[in-house]
């Protein structure tokens, strides 16, 4: 009975196959699938129409391609855990950065930054005394001694000298000088400045010329200004200071 039915539908089965069309709709017999049993001729073929398309991706090794033409509009994405992203002692570098340019600032602050210029009247080193007995005057011709000290690691140009010389309180006697000197850094150095005064008093005339007076002091007032430069920038240095000379002889050394 088996053996019966299954020869039934194998005649049903082939009747159908005779009853298709041999060609197509359009009339052309399809063709057959093309298999290329040449692997190699066929990768050959396939990757040669690729690099006509493609360029190579730069990102990835040699071993991707991108579209040609687009390689300014595709992104790379790079793993978090790539080595390029990691660069070895980045933190070693940028600590060795921050501490030369901690040191390069602390120097130029250290050796640019302003310190102060003392300056100290050290007093006569040498004068002159004249009389003129008709307008009972009393001609002083002074050298004084001015010690500035340059505390800056750096050099310091005086510009100018100011100086006024003053007997109970009347200005006797004025000086100016430009462009004294220069003066190294960290170096202590002394201007001498000569002044010429005339103190036209009776009382000061009879206290320097009167032999019976054993004491032939008088009092000067000296007061005045240096001027100094250094990198660009002007500064204006007062001083003063109080001097005793004798007006009785001709000259007085040095004390």
């Amino acid at each position: 009975m088996q053996k019966a039915l299954s020869a039934i539908k194998h005649l049903m089965l082939s009747e159908n196959k005779e009853t298709e069309p041999i060609l197509d709709r359009h009339g052309y017999e399809s063709p057959p699938p093309y298999i290329s049993i040449n692997s190699n001729d066929a990768s050959v073929s396939v990757n040669s129409v690729e690099e006509m398309d493609t360029v190579t991706c730069s990102t990835c090794r040699g071993t991707g391609r991108i579209p040609r033409g687009q390689e300014k509009e595709l992104v790379a994405l790079i793993p978090y855990s790539d080595q390029r992203l990691k660069p070895r002692r980045t933190k070693l570098y940028v600590a060795l950065a921050v501490s030369c340019c901690f040191v390069v600032f602390f120097l130029v602050v250290f050796f640019l930054y302003p310190r102060s210029i003392t300056l100290d009247h050290a007093g006569v080193n040498s004068s002159m005394v004249t009389y003129d007995a008709t307008t009972l005057t009393v001609n002083l011709h002074t050298t004084n001694k001015l010690n500035i000290s340059n505390n800056n690691l750096f050099g310091i140009e005086i510009l100018s000298l100011n100086v006024e010389v003053l007997h109970m309180s009347v200005v006797v006697g004025t000086l100016t000088l430009k462009e004294v000197k220069k003066i190294g850094p960290l170096i202590t150095d002394q201007i001498l400045y000569t002044v010429e005064s005339q103190v036209q008093d009776i009382n000061t005339y009879n206290v320097c010329t009167w032999d019976r007076i054993k004491v032939h002091n008088i009092l000067l007032h000296v007061q005045g200004s240096l001027n100094c430069s250094y990198l660009g920038h002007m500064e204006q240095i007062p001083f003063e200071g109080y001097e005793y000379l004798d007006c009785h002889s001709n000259s007085s050394v040095p004390h």
